[in-house]
């Protein structure tokens, strides 16, 4: 018995270590992070990243962090273009909704509501910032859970006001 466990301990080791080189070789190593801060009442904060993915498309992964939930429930998540506190701030990307039971969501960008698909580059130069909401639609959608600017604008945490968090504009 001791002899089929060996051979079969090396094999999930190395099959373990081939998952791990196949997603390692799915990006560029290019990433960038930003933080979502707290924008509500709700406390739930979280992470931005930007990966470049090989043939050159971006990953946009948003992490919460805050309480959890069984239940099935997703929280709306938008770029736009922008700064947080841009009154009406157009909508550049609906990005994955984020799952209450994970608290995370991965989006592949792809062409913005500008027309443009962004490279990395390009993503950090970009004018924008990222709203999660509460619901996707009625008053709850007025809430937003979570705001961070991206691109070259201003993500410090000293430049951040949950009081100057905007409204998103209802235009794509």
């Amino acid at each position: 018995m001791k002899k089929l466990i060996y051979p079969l301990l090396i094999s999930l080791f190395f099959i373990s270590c081939q998952e791990e080189d196949k997603i390692e070789q799915l990006y560029t190593g290019n990433e960038l992070e930003y933080t979502l801060y707290q924008a509500s009442d709700f406390e739930y904060s979280g992470v931005l990243f930007v990966r470049e993915l090989m043939g050159g498309e971006l990953e946009l992964t948003i992490e919460l962090q805050g309480e959890k939930g069984e239940e099935e429930y997703f929280f709306p998540a938008h770029l736009h273009f922008g700064s947080y506190d841009v009154v009406d701030a157009p909508m550049a990307h609906m990005l994955k909704p984020i799952d209450i039971r994970t608290l995370k969501s991965s989006t592949v960008l792809g062409m913005l509501s500008d027309q443009r698909v962004l490279t990395f580059e390009d993503f950090k130069t970009l004018d924008g910032h990222i709203k999660v909401h509460l619901a996707d639609s009625g008053p709850e959608y007025q809430i937003i859970l979570a705001a961070g600017n991206v691109g070259a604008n201003d993500n410090s945490p000293v430049n951040f006001d949950k009081e100057n968090v905007t409204l998103c504009s209802p235009y794509f």
